[in-house]
């Protein structure tokens, strides 16, 4: 061990320094020669027998300091172990494999299992994984959970040569199994257990704004005789303040069927485990009346101010309304989330809506020089009809429209050969992206038909080119949407777009459809409706009455709807592959090879399976253009629409649909089953 020790730097020029004045004795003893030899000679003999002196007391001592260091250092060793030991501050050594080596008093009195930790301190804090570990040059930082403790784990890793002297054998040839003896990681544990209390208390203590709507009040009120329409009203009222009592909420009636609430966020977790389960309490109220009465819950959550959270509340009521209505939306920032719309929206009769929407695209169309038209991408007869029916709009205000139409399909050809090269409409009725773009400006009123989101848009860049647009849409909305559209008119009650352009054109004044017009706006909604069975109402059949006084012709449009050998063969092979999920779910895929509009057959083949017996809803998918596109169908007893969201979809609760980029069909098809599996689990479905 004394052998190892080495004086160095100043301890060992101060040792030798003797020595070293030696050479100051020989001058001046040469000097005393100068001056008198017999004094010079005597200096010589006391100067000869000071170096010997020297020399003995240097070796003899050297050894002596050497040991008496090695027991200074061994016993501050021993001191600094013990300090470390009984730090308070929990501290551990992790061999780069992450192994506990050595930890001290505090660190072990939290883990409590030491031999766990050995074998891995991920067995301990499963948080730590050797993806957590910290590099070489920069430290790890996480934050875990243990024993109802919050701590912040600091970890660095640290070089240091023979580390393991300071250690025992076998903790040493125990951590040469797994790593560098010379590389070891650091870990700290910091208790942050009470400012995590605190931080949590107070976010709990925030207060979320809430409106509530009740979404079908007249309708509701006038099915049920006049002496029984203040209990209905009681009741509702009784089940809502009840609700908010249990959460500790204030309620205010700002209109006949309008509240705002306030509560704490900490009540806001129960809310969601329970699925707002006053909508379901609402809507059990029945002292006679037809419909069931629903409502609409918005609740926002900013943590800036309170009239940043109000705003909040007011986009998310306007988001749930525009879903349909009977549902929670929660809006915190950019996140939105959604409970409940599982029922079918019942229909208002009263058509203001439509006529005060009818006059303000009036006024929009008459202040703009052009009109540019256009649907989803690859549209459908419904998205055609739409925009066609607003085409006419337009040219009867004596307007220059287009239509933007990228992709023709099998479906929409027969309807598309009715205006090319017809000398009734103009050669540039129908443009591509690319002319569309030459054409739209500031000056120019963009009508979005059949979509409210920006990316299924038949041409996206356009919604930049101007800031007048209109939005005219029968789908739900989601938190994708197009914004700043200084008009929106989206009803998710509607069976189609055509159904609502119908109700338009009525309201425009002096509109006269020619027979081409009436046959695309007509074939629009039996398409959509699955020939008047899915979301069909009164107005559905009012807006067909409406079109077949303008010339349209069921015959005719049959005619056009039939299928060629190839597309029936692809659905009967589609339906025989069918997969029924869960006894109730139909998956199948549609091939993409022998038809010209794989989609639209895939769309055919999901109706086509709600005809088998117990099948709940039908899922086809159908890969095209780099893209997986699902059809999503279901009769009454499912909500499509939000398996269809999770996909980035949507729709309707009957008839929905998605688009994948970077997946397979049979990739799409475990991600649906998976969905699937856990909704049932958790009762959704």
């Amino acid at each position: 061990m004394k052998n190892k020790v080495k004086l160095k730097g100043n301890l060992k020029a101060y040792l030798r320094w003797p020595l070293l004045l030696s050479a100051l004795l020989i001058c001046m003893n040469i000097s005393i020669y100068a001056v008198d030899k017999d004094a010079g000679i005597i200096m010589s003999i006391y100067l000869a027998i000071y170096v010997v002196i020297s020399m003995i007391l240097y070796y003899y001592k050297v050894s002596t300091i050497q040991g008496e260091l090695i027991r200074f250092a061994a016993d501050y060793g021993q001191v600094q172990k013990q300090l470390l030991k009984e730090l308070t501050l929990p501290y551990a050594l992790l061999d780069l494999q992450g192994h506990l080596l050595w930890g001290n008093n505090e660190f072990l009195d939290i883990i409590l299992d030491e031999k766990m930790s050995r074998r891995g301190i991920h067995n301990i804090f499963p948080e730590i994984t050797k993806d957590t570990l910290p590099q070489a040059d920069h430290d790890s930082e996480i934050h875990i959970t243990y024993e109802d403790m919050n701590y912040k784990v600091v970890m660095r890793r640290i070089v240091a040569d023979s580390f393991y002297e300071d250690y025992s054998i076998e903790d040493a040839e125990e951590s040469n199994k797994y790593s560098d003896p010379n590389s070891l990681i650091a870990i700290y544990l910091y208790d942050e257990t009470e400012i995590t209390t605190y931080i949590r208390e107070n976010k709990e203590q925030r207060l979320i704004v809430g409106l509530l709507y009740i979404d079908n009040y007249e309708e509701a009120l006038e099915t049920i005789d006049e002496v029984r329409r203040s209990l209905l009203v009681a009741l509702v009222d009784r089940k809502v303040n009840k609700f908010m009592q249990s959460i500790d909420a204030i309620v205010k009636k700002l209109e006949k069927d309008k509240y705002i609430i306030l509560f704490k966020q900490k009540y806001l977790p129960q809310l969601q485990s329970n699925k707002f389960n006053i909508l379901d309490e609402v809507r059990s109220v029945n002292i006679g009346n037809d419909i069931a009465v629903t409502i609409s819950i918005g609740l926002g959550i900013s943590e800036d101010s309170y009239n940043k959270g109000y705003e909040y509340a007011r986009a998310a009521i306007d988001l749930a309304l525009g879903r349909g209505g009977d549902q929670a939306v929660i809006k915190e920032g950019e996140k939105l989330s959604y409970y409940g719309g599982k029922n079918i929206q019942i229909e208002k009769n009263t058509r203001v809506k439509a006529r005060v929407k009818a006059h303000a695209l009036r006024e929009l169309v008459e202040a703009k020089d052009k009109v540019v038209i256009m649907g989803h991408s690859i549209g459908d007869v419904d998205s055609l009809g739409a925009a066609i029916g607003v085409y006419r709009i337009a040219k009867t205000l004596n307007k220059k429209a287009h239509i933007v139409f990228n992709e023709v399909t099998t479906s929409v050809r027969p309807l598309m050969n009715r205006f090319l090269n017809n000398p009734e409409y103009e050669e540039d009725m129908f443009l591509r992206n690319v002319q569309a773009m030459n054409v739209v400006d500031n000056n120019t009123l963009l009508v979005v038909v059949d979509v409210n989101k920006p990316n299924y848009t038949e041409c996206a860049e356009l919604l930049n080119f101007t800031k007048t647009i209109v939005i005219l849409d029968h789908h739900r909305q989601s938190g994708d949407n197009i914004e700043n559209a200084v008009l929106s008119y989206i009803e998710p009650y509607a069976s189609s777009t055509c159904e609502m352009v119908a109700e338009v054109l009525q309201y425009i004044g002096d509109v006269k459809l020619r027979q081409a017009e009436a046959d695309a706006m007509y074939s629009g909604i039996m398409l959509d409706t699955n020939n008047f069975l899915t979301m069909t109402g009164v107005r559905t059949f009012e807006a067909a009455a409406y079109l077949r006084r303008n010339g349209a012709d069921v015959t005719r449009i049959r005619k056009s709807f039939r299928s060629n050998m190839d597309e029936f063969r692809t659905r009967a092979f589609a339906i025989s592959q069918a997969e029924l999920f869960l006894d109730h779910y139909a998956i199948t895929e549609c091939p993409n090879d022998q038809v010209d509009s794989p989609t639209v057959v895939g769309a055919q083949v999901a109706n086509e399976l709600l005809n088998i017996t117990d099948v709940k809803a039908s899922f086809v998918f159908t890969a095209l253009h780099e893209k997986v596109y699902i059809s999503a169908r279901a009769i009454d007893e499912m909500n499509v629409q939000v398996i269809m969201e999770k996909f980035g979809g949507g729709g309707h609760i009957n008839v929905a649909g998605a688009q994948m980029k970077d997946c397979t069909v049979e990739e799409g098809i475990e991600i649906l089953k998976s969905i699937l599996s856990e909704m049932k689990e958790e009762g959704d479905i």
